[in-house]
């Protein structure tokens, strides 16, 4: 393909990016916990920023029964895009068993609204409040195999029984986390039920390429999370080894265009798909005030929809 050619590709790819977000970015890990805002709080704000798109986020963090979920999102114009479920499947049998029981009631909820991607996410190897290791950063070859064979399995399985997509987010502190660890996870499970959540801010915080990425896997990328690293305090947390759980309150994530990976290369990239995508904004921002996470998420509302992607509410809602 020319170059010429390539950019008339993802200028016309653009339009097939949609805009969300999701309660990462309003600061919400968990649940329920006493440093988030609340899911009303939540819901309003993402409204007012001009997000058409939500995701879940942490299971039993937005209401679960499917007919208040649904008039509450239809009451500030917002549709679902997708849920999020960590699974820790290198453990074997017992755990794959947890995930799919997990990843049945997420899929209950999402298909209730319309919607088909589930994001799931490896266990961390880290505590998520303190950092602490919990386990060994190493993983061994059976437990990869547990990893891999596992998510073929529930991939199928969400996939026949829901009707679901599994969108497989690696993650730092994980067992896939590196470049190398990603490209890997998926020559060895099965690209007919597993694909690619593409979170961006991951790959670079684990110094990846995200556009070798999509270059050599464009059919697995299903999927994204648009977020960036600010490569000084990237710097500082591996010089001082810290957890993810210690460098994002070092302000690590950042909003647009302020970090890496740079943006409208990787946006041109992914155009070049010529595939509808929903490309989420997380910004890894717990824990924080309450008051600073919507003046972030409209500034940042407003940067991708300069850059061609949408559809974004015009402020004010």
């Amino acid at each position: 393909m020319t170059e010429h050619v390539r950019e008339r590709s993802a200028g016309r790819g653009l339009s097939r990016l949609r805009l969300g977000t999701a309660p990462d970015s309003w600061g919400v890990w968990f649940a329920d916990d006493p440093h988030q805002v609340s899911w009303k709080q939540y819901l309003d704000e993402i409204a007012q920023a001009g997000y058409l798109y939500t995701e879940l986020g942490p299971a039993g963090f937005l209401p679960q029964d499917p007919a208040q979920l649904r008039d509450e999102l239809s009451a500030r114009g917002l549709t679902l895009c997708g849920g999020t479920i960590f699974a820790g499947l290198h453990r074997g049998a017992e755990a794959l068993d947890k995930a799919i029981e997990d990843c049945g009631r997420e899929s209950r909820l999402l298909t209730a609204l319309g919607a088909k991607h589930l994001v799931l996410l490896p266990e961390q190897y880290t505590d998520m409040h303190t950092g602490t290791a919990t386990e060994s950063g190493s993983i061994d070859p059976e437990q990869w195999k547990n990893l891999t064979t596992g998510y073929s399995q529930l991939g199928r399985i969400l996939r026949e029984e829901f009707g679901v997509e599994l969108v497989f987010h690696p993650h730092a502190d994980t067992h896939v986390d590196t470049q190398e660890r990603v490209e890997r996870f998926l020559e060895d499970t099965d690209p007919e039920y597993v694909d690619l959540c593409l979170d961006t801010g991951h790959i670079s915080y684990c110094d990846g390429d995200n556009l070798a990425i999509i270059r050599r896997f464009p059919e697995r990328i299903r999927y994204v999370h648009l977020k960036q690293v600010d490569p000084e305090i990237r710097r500082r947390v591996r010089e001082q080894r810290l957890s993810l759980a210690e460098a994002v309150p070092l302000g690590v994530m950042v909003e647009p265009p302020y970090g890496v990976p740079e943006m409208p290369p990787l946006l041109d990239a992914l155009a070049a798909l010529d595939t509808d995508l929903y490309t989420v904004v997380e910004q890894d921002l717990y824990p924080v005030e309450p008051q600073i996470p919507l003046p972030i998420g409209a500034r940042t509302a407003g940067y991708f929809r300069g850059c061609g992607l949408g559809p974004v509410r015009r402020w004010p809602y």
